[in-house]
């Protein structure tokens, strides 16, 4: 999931469950019959259409006409694994991704944990014009003052 799609679905005005969604989901899965065992216990559902499940990510993803809550039910009482939403966003998506409570170790490589933590949003983000003068005399610039 990209950063249009993630930008799509928050400008989504659609509230219908009528409407084909992907659900991601983040299930703990470590070797292949936990594989099959998660994919086998979506497939089953009326309305689902496609089903993707991606081990070492722990992400399962499924399309279909569904209710993102009974999906999650779904799988955690037919496999008793913990499940819940894909809590993960693109880097690329928040404006902190290395404050507290949002960077995280066990992320996907390129993700970051979705919060929007009242305590980040204090953080002020460097304007183009800070940015510009600190890469003016930073030693990684090749056209840096060469005052110093």
């Amino acid at each position: 999931m990209g950063v249009l799609d993630h930008v799509s679905d928050l400008f989504d005005c659609s509230h219908s469950s009528k409407h084909k969604k992907r659900k991601q989901l983040q299930v703990k899965m470590d070797c292949e019959g936990c594989e099959r065992k998660v994919k086998k216990s979506v497939e089953g559902m009326k309305g689902v259409t496609q089903v993707d499940v991606e081990r070492k990510a722990s992400k399962l993803t499924v399309v279909g006409y569904v209710d993102p809550k009974k999906v999650v039910a779904r799988v955690a009482h037919r496999t008793g694994k913990k499940v819940e939403l894909w809590p993960y966003v693109p880097y690329d998506v928040v404006a902190h991704p290395y404050a507290p409570g949002v960077y995280d170790k066990k992320a996907p490589a390129g993700y970051v944990r979705n919060a929007e933590d009242p305590q980040v949003s204090h953080l002020a983000r460097a304007s183009s014009t800070e940015v510009r003068y600190t890469t003016a005399f930073s030693d990684e610039n090749p056209a840096a003052c060469s005052v110093m």
